[in-house]
């Protein structure tokens, strides 16, 4: 009996010395819902499905991905943190700021890195590149799992580099390593303008710029699709939210401009797909 007694406690000694179990590492939908992200960031979730989007962009753990032109970081909050606590790295492609006459690109760059400093722990060690007309690598050649071009192709085009967008994404990109385009959507069977002035690309547009850089399309989806949008809004598709101009460009806001018909559209009718560099 007392031998009993004497096992019991030792294994109830045993017990309560054992080790709580370890969280496993960040997932996407705990990156999404991750308490750093703002309240008006998280708002515009419904709109462009973070989780999903990057699910169909197949992020994994671990992985090297290259965010070109993070802007405020919208998907940098979502893509760091999760790198971070997976041992992945972000390369973040920012906008080359050796123009003196872009005083608004050194500030866009500047905020940005303030951001990635105040949360070093959050954020790891994100290495901030750069792309624009003369840039270099936006990473080491053959290096990155997935590139990811996030509402940015008519930027591209207004500045006459989205070829070299497409070229950089496939040099720094591993055989078998995606290309992931999400893009504000024009009509099909138009003819493309190539600035892309209301900030609307032709899906099939899109498609010829990565194949002629080699990539392969290897599916296209619907996630962030929006059938209300019309596309002929009167500041194209600046007009809609989340930016809500109501004047041209350069000019003061109109304080009479009507919101409510382009708020019950919502945001841009878009694009989603998913290339693959061969092996």
């Amino acid at each position: 009996m007392i031998a009993s007694s004497l096992a019991l406690a030792a294994c109830g000694k045993k017990a309560d010395k054992a080790p709580a179990p370890k969280a496993g590492p960040m997932t996407v939908a705990q990156a999404v819902a991750g308490e750093w992200r703002t309240a008006a960031d998280k708002a515009r979730d419904p709109w462009r499905h973070p989780a999903e989007t990057l699910e169909f962009f197949r992020l994994a753990p671990g992985q090297t991905v290259v965010e070109f032109w993070p802007g405020a970081g919208w998907y940098t909050d979502i893509l760091a943190p999760f790198l971070a606590a997976t041992d992945g790295k972000l390369f973040a492609a920012d906008l080359q700021t050796n123009d003196p006459g872009e005083p608004a690109s050194a500030e866009i760059v500047a905020a940005y890195r303030r951001k990635l400093r105040a949360r070093p722990k959050l954020y790891g060690d994100v290495e901030i590149t750069a792309f624009g007309p003369t840039s270099g690598a936006v990473a080491p050649a053959g290096s990155a799992d997935l590139a990811l071009f996030l509402r940015n192709v008519h930027n591209w085009m207004a500045a006459g580099i989205a070829e070299k967008a497409f070229h950089d994404a496939f040099v720094a990109l591993k055989p078998g390593g995606i290309l992931g385009v999400e893009e504000h959507r024009a009509d099909a069977g138009g003819v493309q303008d190539i600035l892309a002035a209301d900030g609307y690309v032709q899906q099939a547009y899109v498609a010829q710029l990565a194949q002629e850089a080699g990539f392969i399309l290897d599916k296209a989806s619907e996630i962030n699709a929006n059938p209300k949008d019309t596309k002929d809004h009167p500041f194209g598709v600046w007009t809609l939210p989340p930016v809500r101009r109501s004047s041209p460009r350069g000019q003061p806001d109109d304080p009479t401009f009507d919101h409510a018909k382009y708020e019950a559209v919502g945001e841009s009718d878009r694009m989603t797909l998913r290339f693959i560099k061969p092996t």
